[in-house]
């Protein structure tokens, strides 16, 4: 399946890539499955999205698809099937704090 998957621009800036990115995920596609593709793709972005160890999400990263926030949801749970249709992109996003 091609998904597309777009990131923040300090990922993109990383990555080399200049827009959304699109990656062929074996079924089932689930955030796990995305990650990885993203990860074996892209190796320079290996422990900017993910903890290396744990593979856990890392602070101030958070996941979105058909304007759902995914960031609490299992790694192995199904993506939107408009993100596995490629009709919506999985999103990729560089939370705000402060105060």
């Amino acid at each position: 399946m091609m998904i597309r998957v777009t990131l923040p621009v300090h990922l993109r800036t990383l990555a080399q890539v200049t827009g959304p990115v699109e990656l062929d995920v074996q079924e089932p596609v689930t955030q796990r499955a995305i990650l990885d593709a993203l990860e074996a793709a892209y190796p320079m972005l290996r422990g900017t999205i993910r903890d290396i160890a744990t593979k856990e999400r890392r602070p101030f990263v958070r996941f979105f698809a058909c304007g759902e926030d995914l960031s609490h949801e299992p790694a192995d749970a199904p993506v939107p099937q408009e993100v596995i249709t490629g009709t919506q992109p999985y999103r990729i996003i560089g939370a705000m704090a402060g105060g």
